[in-house]
């Protein structure tokens, strides 16, 4: 359910080093199937365990596991890991209400359960609520500054989730488009979002989310 990107550099699969970010982002983007998938996502979990082990409390390690936990819950299935996932990212939210990535992940974890289960499901089963998700949403985007990652990701997000309000998403795209990519995460979701403003100037919201989709983690294995 979490659309969170891993918040990392994507690193080629041949030169992948073992932190649980660049895993994370890997079987995100680049896993050529849910196996291959899975078995990165339990490597970033082994990855993050050993740095917590040494390093209780490690907020890079704590932020990666939540992820990998939610990755697994969602290609899995399972409802207890996609509400553990939850757990985590509400209490770094609590630490730092000011956390960027955080927040993203909060957004993705809310605004993916109900794109996977629709609305009613999702707030039954895991407790997910739009407007959670969308608040989340709006404060990541306003808190990461001048980075393409958090408008690109945000216009992604957004417009895949509502596709009729094309006018919040076309905005978040374009910021994306004319803003620093200091990271290679940053220009992936420069690119992501330059490739739906088309359908976005067209107003068709529909083909933009479509797009979306494709875009987003394990987007290419849910065909």
């Amino acid at each position: 359910m979490i659309v969170l990107a891993a918040m990392a550099a994507a690193a080629p699969a041949a030169a992948l080093a073992d932190t649980p970010r660049e895993l994370l982002t890997t079987a995100a983007f680049q896993a050529p199937d849910k196996a291959r998938a899975l078995a990165l996502v339990g490597q970033a979990i082994s990855a993050a365990d050993r740095i917590l082990a040494k390093r209780a409390g490690d907020h890079e390690a704590s932020l990666q596991r939540g992820i990998a936990i939610g990755y697994r819950g969602k290609l899995t299935r399972s409802r207890s890991d996609v509400k553990a996932s939850l757990v985590i990212f509400e209490r770094l939210a609590a630490q730092n209400p000011r956390d960027a990535e955080v927040q993203m992940a909060i957004a993705g974890w809310h605004l993916g359960a109900i794109d996977q289960l629709g609305s009613f499901l999702a707030r039954t089963a895991l407790g997910a609520k739009g407007a959670a998700g969308q608040a989340a949403l709006d404060r990541a985007v306003a808190l990461g500054g001048d980075r393409a990652f958090y408008p690109g990701l945000g216009a992604l997000l957004h417009i895949r989730t509502d596709h009729s309000d094309v006018a919040q998403a076309r905005k978040w795209a374009e910021a994306a488009a004319s803003s620093r990519t200091p990271t290679t995460l940053d220009g992936l979701m420069k690119r992501a979002a330059i490739s739906i403003l088309p359908a976005l100037r067209a107003n068709d919201g529909k083909a933009a989310a479509a797009q979306a989709r494709k875009l987003l983690p394990f987007g290419k294995l849910e065909d």
